[in-house]
């Protein structure tokens, strides 16, 4: 809780960082303890503020109908729309007085006369994907982080073919040099939702076959993509997370899109990015350093993402006693 923001107990107003559990109703499965108006709409517009200084310059471009390979990504790729992110969620078990906007919410419903709260209704519905990515996220926590693939999963989707994701934007090597880098290095990519993007030249190439299904047996936290995913299975969990979380999953999937592309094939040099040159000993040892340092940061946000699974698994294990 923020300093000085308090809650509230019913109707009275609770000052500084006092704590009170309130609404013990029966319909929750949890003490619900309530933000008065003043607190959380104070943290919903600390919220948005944050939202837009990450996401500002993509909505001015989306406005002007144009497009960019880098920061697009987030939202064509996850199919989350800014709007979405912009409403700020405290989590389960944290009700918000007077919050008449969240009245129809997906997800919420009220107690009492008008604090609007996580619905356990539709906690109990989310109890399966609750489950898939806590085990997910445990089993990618119990795995040593690889760093050895040098993010060539982009290289190896535009391997022997002139179709490539990102028309308007050159292979900075071209197409002989891109391929020759590809043939020059072995694929070790262990993240399905790259692999299926590689091309047909490409897939034998990887040092092993990766399926959806064998999903949880692949994940590890070395992968890029494992830890941009954060983002995603945050959002799937939303609004049951804090929109807190959710913000610093997006913020990290940011860092990690700009490396996966400042490694890429592509030549963004126009756009302000200059190259990983993955292709060179030096520029390996740099793209290693960047990576372990996402795979860090992805480690406390990963941890927190478990953690928060477990708290909703345990409201749900209450909810049915």
């Amino acid at each position: 809780m923020c300093p000085g923001l308090g809650w509230i107990d019913g109707d009275t107003a609770v000052r500084d960082n006092d704590y009170v559990s309130s609404h013990n109703s029966p319909d929750h499965a949890l003490d619900l303890r309530v933000l008065p108006a003043l607190g959380w709409r104070a943290l919903a517009r600390a919220h948005r503020e944050r939202l837009d200084r990450l996401v500002g310059p993509y909505l001015e471009r989306r406005a002007a109908g144009t497009t960019h390979p880098v920061i697009d990504f987030l939202f064509t790729y996850y199919g989350n729309k800014p709007s979405q992110l912009r409403r700020w969620h405290p989590g389960f078990g944290i009700g918000m007085a007077d919050a008449h906007d969240y009245a129809g919410a997906r997800g919420y419903h009220r107690v009492g006369d008008a604090v609007f709260t996580a619905d356990p209704a539709y906690l109990a519905k989310r109890r399966d994907t609750i489950e898939f990515v806590a085990r997910l996220l445990n089993a990618t926590a119990a795995r040593p982080a690889q760093l050895s693939c040098f993010g060539l999963h982009e290289w190896a989707m535009v391997y022997r073919t002139d179709e490539v994701r990102h028309q308007q934007v050159p292979l900075r090597l071209g197409h002989a040099g891109t391929d020759a880098v590809v043939e020059s290095m072995s694929l070790r990519c262990t993240h399905f939702d790259a692999f299926r993007f590689f091309t047909p030249e490409a897939v034998g190439r990887n040092s092993e076959p990766l399926t959806r299904a064998d999903q949880l047996l692949r994940e590890q936290p070395g992968c890029l993509h494992a830890n941009m995913d954060l983002y995603k299975w945050g959002f799937k969990l939303a609004p049951l997370i804090s929109s807190d979380l959710l913000l610093d999953c997006f913020e990290l999937a940011c860092t990690a899109r700009e490396l996966d592309m400042r490694a890429s094939p592509y030549d963004l040099r126009d756009l302000g990015y200059e190259p990983v040159r993955i292709e060179t000993p030096p520029g390996r040892a740099e793209y290693v350093r960047a990576q372990a340092a996402i795979s860090e940061s992805a480690e406390v946000l990963r941890d927190r993402l478990r953690l928060a699974c477990t708290e909703l698994s345990a409201a749900l294990e209450r909810a049915a006693a």
